[in-house]
């Protein structure tokens, strides 16, 4: 098991070491080990600090987290507690976010970095600014915006597309949640605490949610792009006989 000092281990959650030594002073993170004077925390901590900053960016107070992660603990394999900490603290993406100046953006795309275009690329939540660099989530997803703007698609098009696609995936994401939610954990009752054969059960679920979801999506999607095509290459056919007729 990796080791790692505690501002490895903030930089690692994405969180400050200060935060990190107010969680631990509340008990929500377990003390590190000590090595002499040095304080060495593990990928247990690390699943544990991840799992607490998710819960704060969805609107989780610190309390609330606290009497969650007791009542979990209560009775219950620290264990089982972890490996359902680490699943849902797992990326959903394998992506590696990609670092780019602000001098850079504006060597590539020129007049298009105006303060209302990062504006609509920051709300879509695709990339963060952060001092004089952006860091984009997605390196997939700007490489498709370039070679759209390279096959000449209109910037205003290009993030159009975009938001709009994002508004989709947000959607079916939700659907995917309601689901698991409203069929799986809504018919357990309101008051429902997992024992620690269901935390296993969850943990596995949480998973499988993954490439499930990816997979159904992706195959959706082709599925839904195979029927769009033959109409497409028909009115280009179309376009082009028209053309040489004329």
């Amino acid at each position: 098991m990796a080791e790692y000092r505690v501002g490895e281990l903030a930089n690692l959650a994405g969180t400050s070491v200060r935060n990190v030594r107010a969680y631990q002073d509340r008990g929500l993170l377990p003390a590190p080990t000590r090595r002499g004077r040095v304080a060495m925390y593990d990928d247990a901590h690390l699943a544990r600090l991840r799992l607490i900053v998710q819960l704060l960016e969805r609107g989780y107070t610190l309390a609330q987290i606290e009497e969650m992660i007791e009542t979990w603990q209560q009775g219950r394999d620290l264990g089982d507690l972890m490996g359902l900490e680490d699943a849902l603290s797992q990326p959903w993406s394998e992506e590696t976010p990609e670092r780019i100046t602000v001098t850079q953006a504006r060597k590539e795309f020129g007049r298009l970095i105006t303060p209302a275009n990062v504006k609509r690329v920051l709300a879509m939540g695709v990339a963060t600014r952060r001092g004089a660099h952006f860091e984009v989530f997605s390196p997939q997803l700007l490489q498709a915006g370039r070679e759209l703007l390279a096959a000449g698609v209109p910037p205003e098009q290009v993030l159009g597309l975009a938001e709009t696609l994002i508004e989709h995936t947000d959607a079916i994401a939700t659907l995917f949640l309601d689901t698991i939610r409203h069929d799986v954990v809504g018919p357990r009752g309101a008051d429902w605490v997992p024992d620690a054969t269901e935390i296993s059960d969850l943990t596995e679920l949480v998973k499988r949610l993954r490439p499930l979801a990816q997979s159904a999506v992706t195959a959706s999607l082709a599925l839904s792009m195979s029927r769009a095509f033959p109409e497409f290459l028909e009115e280009l056919a179309q376009h082009l006989r028209e053309h040489q007729e004329s």
